[in-house]
């Protein structure tokens, strides 16, 4: 027998088939960083339309974990499609650098400023640590196959940055929003420090809840609202509260004006209830009664009660904030512990009264509790109302209450002396309205993001700036020691420190001297020694970033973050923009969820259903972890596990292999020599061309619409079902047998070498590493990377003059599929072995009749049987199986009946058809006909259709 291997067109690529990621991908990143690809991309892009993603800073603390990862993909996978479209699209990723965190990981490492070390130093301590955090942080990311400017990012900690924060703050002064003021924040106790909105998060905790008699100073009158005489029986009006803790600075009862409020006797005393909750307050008292009179609230107004706890009276007021979820319909009111208490200690000229200092602790003089601390108070103030016969019941209540994220203890809302951005009335200048108007204009992602941050804009209160720590840009202000008025020259004073601050950090405001600026006025006045919010700095980094550099814009085309950044960073951004511009700072905002473990689970070390992306990168790959990204709908919670991980590198697989058989079939092939054009190709080949340029289309609305896993979805099908269990599978032969340089074989890696340059750019934001080393393996001349280039423009459409339509081809799709159902019943039943072993009869009506014929002898080899026929319907006989796992015809027209049988002949030494000739030729006796033609001819004769 002779040896005809040699006579076949093999694959041959240094492509490898096994990706080995983890080893290969630090390598192809070493040269990434010293051919500086990401400048070479902006040189590349140079006077482009610029497509600006800002990056929200991730705070510089602690390694990155899987959420980290996802958002920085996304980020990656946009501006690489972006830049593919011809954008000029600049990367300039940033950091979060000031804030409680790190100042508590320094106290950990050197102990308490002021007592174990100076502030100065502390704050060059702080400074270090997030300088070691951020470069541990940049490893990663960078590892992840994200391009940028790492060697330039922006960090909220440079000098240039922190001055920039405080003229930004100098702007919005200026603009009329900031004040001071004595209002209610959360105030976490180990913080020691006010906190700003999304730094809380709710839990559930037990709390006593307990109902306590405000008794009325004039019983009889009260009474007489309700049209009855209480004779010498009390009249209470009863409050329902969580924190008892918080009565010693009640100020008020509040009533809703247009509930109706009920009087009921039971026992020796009258009760103001409302009507509604009645029944669930006296079932919760264990007490009878009945209801002897009704009204309507706003006729309560007015009426005076005693403190329980405190010689002094109390007014009922009304107020639209009273609801009937719960309690009484009377609602004890507190002004410096609540923001709808506060809101009516405004209207009514209450006492902003708040008795517990920032430690927790209240302050001398306070009755009942003084000295004590607050988490401690609440059984000596029910010892006091039982003392006074004003406590109706206590019992214990689990309820959702607001937490500090970062130490998830219990928060108190206390009124302290803060720094304000208004929103509403004297100080807000219309921001709130000005706001909602911006978020109308802005386009959300998923939609359902504008009314989500909509709602929390409508519904927020003014946002407290300042906090009691050292570790951030200074509020560099100067207030009167008398008036307590900001300086009159408070916007060139900021400048003048704003400066400083440009050249040596925050510790110049720290430092300075203020008659340096203030002259001898500096004994008037005092330094403000609160800092910034940190939301606020990140909030104005559209200023201090985006107006600072020269390859940024303001606004933004896009911000990208978690959910959660509705009620934080994009809150913080958008509001500040407004205050300063009058506009959104980004024209986008796309949100994506929260990954989850495979069972739905959060991630939790205690539960062990962590996946850190570190141990990914070292064994899969990044861009496993990348195809994950872009596979998950990020639209909601995105599942990880090693499970789903295992089905991504089988996709990924998949995708590879589909890329290493175009390459190894273009070893010898040079387009600028060998490409046909699209009229001298096989109707089989301008087809595949066709498809990947319908795929492309699609892919690109995905990237467009940021809807990646559509694009995962529309690639891998393209992979796995168009390519490799159709064409490619086809190709195989004509490939392998046609002599080098044919046409027939030429016309099919003229296609191949098409769909590989769309291929590779289908992949390149999605599948960087692995896109860059195909890219590096294709054939033909090319300048610079992957991440250099745009979208590919040599598809081209089947055209009106194609023998066979796009219909055409989906018709034979569909019989092959019928065909190869039936091979394989006969192959598990013993017929026949290999595909090739047999001879196939469709039997079928027009259209798809019609569709087969077009193909005349190529139809064989569409098949993959040695032969092949078509044949009207009516001659099925009963060898003829229908074809019903195709799912089931409506169109009787579309009904495909198949009979195969062992093909007659003998078995082609070199392409293994059975084929009758066989043997006939006395040169080549074991080759068929065409394989003596591709040997010893000038090569077969194919259907050109």
């Amino acid at each position: 027998m002779s040896d005809y291997k040699p006579t076949l067109n093999l694959p041959k690529t240094e492509f490898p088939m096994r990706a080995n990621l983890a080893k290969r991908e630090p390598e192809r990143l070493a040269r990434w960083q010293e051919e500086d690809v990401y400048g070479r991309i902006r040189a590349a892009r140079e006077g482009r339309q610029k497509f600006i993603l800002h990056d929200g800073p991730p705070y510089a603390n602690g390694s990155i974990h899987i959420g980290h990862a996802v958002n920085k993909i996304l980020k990656d996978i946009i501006v690489k499609s972006k830049t593919l479209s011809g954008f000029d699209a600049p990367y300039v990723p940033g950091w979060d650098c000031h804030g409680l965190p790190i100042e508590h990981a320094v106290e950990q490492e050197a102990g308490k400023a002021g007592r174990d070390i100076d502030y100065n130093t502390f704050r060059r301590q702080c400074r270090a640590y997030a300088e070691r955090q951020i470069d541990n942080q940049r490893e990663d990311f960078k590892r992840l196959g994200v391009l940028g400017d790492w060697d330039r990012p922006y960090l909220t900690m440079a000098y240039r940055t922190e001055a920039d924060i405080l003229r930004a703050l100098g702007r919005i002064i200026a603009s009329g929003h900031v004040y001071k003021g004595l209002k209610p924040v959360h105030w976490c106790l180990d913080c020691g420090s006010a906190l700003a909105e999304a730094e809380i998060e709710y839990h559930d905790k037990r709390s006593p809840q307990i109902d306590a008699r405000f008794a009325a100073t004039d019983a009889a009158k009260l009474a007489g609202v309700f049209g009855v005489d209480p004779g010498t029986k009390p009249v209470s009006a009863v409050i329902w509260t969580t924190t008892p803790w918080t009565l010693p600075g009640n100020q008020a009862v509040v009533i809703h004006p247009e509930f109706e409020y009920a009087l009921v006797e039971t026992g020796d005393e009258h009760l103001v209830l409302a009507a509604e909750l009645v029944e669930s307050a006296l079932e919760r008292y264990g007490l009878d009664g009945r209801v002897v009179g009704r009204t309507l609230g706003d006729r309560l107004e007015g009426f005076y009660l005693r403190h329980p706890l405190e010689n002094r009276t109390v007014p009922l007021l009304p107020a639209e904030h009273v609801t009937l979820e719960a309690g009484t319909g009377c609602v004890h009111t507190a002004p410096g512990h609540g923001q709808d208490d506060y809101v009516v200690g405004l209207r009514y000229d209450l006492s902003i009264d708040n008795p517990v200092r920032g430690d927790g602790i209240f302050r001398e003089g306070t009755p009942h509790v003084a000295g004590l601390h607050v988490r401690k108070a609440d059984e000596a103030i029910i010892a006091a109302l039982t003392e006074a016969r004003a406590l109706v019941q206590r019992s214990p209540i689990d309820h959702s209450y607001p937490h500090c994220w970062r130490h998830k203890t219990p928060v108190l809302f206390l009124a302290t002396p803060q720094w304000f951005i208004g929103m509403d009335g004297d100080h807000g200048e219309g921001l709130r309205d000005r706001a909602l108007a911006a978020i109308d204009g802005v386009s959300f992602t998923p939609a359902w993001g504008q009314a989500r941050i909509h709602g929390m804009v409508e519904h927020r209160p003014d946002w407290c700036i300042s906090r009691q720590r050292m570790w951030g840009v200074p509020i560099a202000l100067f207030l009167h020691r008398d008036s307590g008025e900001l300086h009159p020259r408070t916007n060139e004073l900021i400048e003048a420190v704003a400066e400083r601050v440009e050249a040596g950090g925050i510790d110049a405001w720290f430092d300075l001297d203020p008659a340096e600026l203030l002259g001898a006025e500096a004994e008037h006045y005092e330094r403000v020694s609160d800092i910034l919010d940190v939301w606020f700095d990140s909030g104005v980094t559209h200023a201090a970033v985006l107006e600072s550099r020269d390859e940024l814009q303001v606004p933004a085309d896009l911000y990208l973050e978690g959910s959660d950044q509705h009620r934080g960073w994009f809150q913080s951004s958008l509001l500040t923009s407004v205050a300063l511009r009058g506009g959104a700072p980004y024209q986008g905002v796309l949100t994506h969820g929260f990954t989850v473990d495979g069972d739905g689970r959060k991630m939790s070390k205690s539960q062990g259903n962590v996946i850190a992306p570190q141990e990914v990168m070292n064994t899969l790959g990044a861009d496993i972890i990348r195809l994950w990204v872009a596979a998950a709908d990020y639209r909601g919670e995105m599942a990880v596990s090693d499970e789903i991980l295992t089905r991504m590198t089988d996709s990924y697989r998949r995708m590879r292999n589909t890329t290493r058989f175009l390459l190894g079939n273009l070893h010898d092939f040079d387009p600028a020599r060998d490409a046909l054009g699209p009229d001298e190709m096989i109707s089989l080949d301008r087809w595949a061309v066709d498809r990947a340029l319908q795929t492309q289309d699609e892919v690109r609305a995905a990237y467009d619409t940021y809807n990646f896993h559509r694009v995962y979805q529309l690639v891998h099908n393209f992979c796995a079902i168009d390519m490799g269990a159709f064409y490619l599978d086809v190709l195989k032969d004509r490939l392998y047998t046609t002599p080098a340089a044919s046409a027939p074989r030429r016309s099919a890696q003229t296609a191949m070498a098409h769909i590989v340059e769309a291929l590779v750019r289908w992949l390149t934001p999605i599948l960087s590493y692995t896109a860059d080393e195909i890219w590096a393996h294709m054939p033909g001349a090319r300048d610079g990377s992957a991440f250099e280039a745009e979208w590919y423009d040599g598809l081209f459409p089947l055209g009106e003059d194609a023998a066979l339509t796009r219909a055409d081809w989906a018709r034979v799709m569909d019989a092959r599929a019928a065909v190869s159902r039936r091979l394989e019943a006969l192959r598990n039943a013993g017929s026949i072995g290999a595909s090739l072993d047999a001879d196939a009869t469709v039997f079928c009506d027009a259209p798809l009749a019609d569709s087969l014929a077009k193909l005349g002898d190529e139809l064989r080899f569409t098949l993959l049987t040695s032969q092949a026929h078509v044949r009207p319907a009516a001659d099925r006989g009963d060898a003829a199986v229908e074809d019903e796992a195709g799912g089931e015809q409506t169109d009787e027209t579309a009904r495909i009946w198949v009979a195969a049988a062992p093909a007659a002949g003998a078995k082609c030494a070199r392409c293994w058809h059975i084929r009758g000739e066989v043997g006939t030729d006395p040169e080549h006796p074991e080759l068929c006909g065409r394989c003596v033609a591709n040997v010893s001819g000038t090569g077969e004769a194919r259907c050109w259709t």
